[in-house]
């Protein structure tokens, strides 16, 4: 089972490591176990007890993995370094994105007109 966000990626075959990288996952997004309720219909006590010991279901981990913005993935064991090492190199593609969209930011600045009739120089 693979459990992956933006920030982070989580690799598991047991039971107790799913456990924990949920419960990693849902601190990294600052939520609250209360929080858990308007996120996936779970309350606080159901959350509680299946983060410290649970079994859920296919479909509640689906759920669960929804609610904190991540994907369940189940990857053959000969692709998984390569789909690992794809998803360490991402937080390096967004820097990008970000750089570029700062930049057409600043032009847009210096020229509130640009683009305004579509045509592009």
């Amino acid at each position: 089972m693979f459990l992956c966000d933006a920030k982070a990626i989580y690799v598991t075959t047991d039971m107790a490591s799913i456990l924990q990288q949920i419960k990693q996952r849902r601190l990294t997004l600052g939520l609250k176990q209360n929080d858990m309720l308007l996120r996936v219909g779970v309350s606080r006590q159901q959350y509680q007890r299946l983060e410290a010991k649970g079994n859920p279901r296919l479909n509640t981990l689906e759920l669960i993995a929804q609610g904190l913005n991540s994907e369940l993935l189940l990857i053959p064991k000969e692709k998984l370094s390569a789909v690992v090492a794809l998803l360490e190199q991402e937080p390096l593609l967004q820097q990008s994105a970000k750089s570029t969209t700062e930049n057409a930011q600043k032009s847009l600045a210096d020229d509130p007109w640009q683009d305004l009739l579509g045509d592009d120089q």
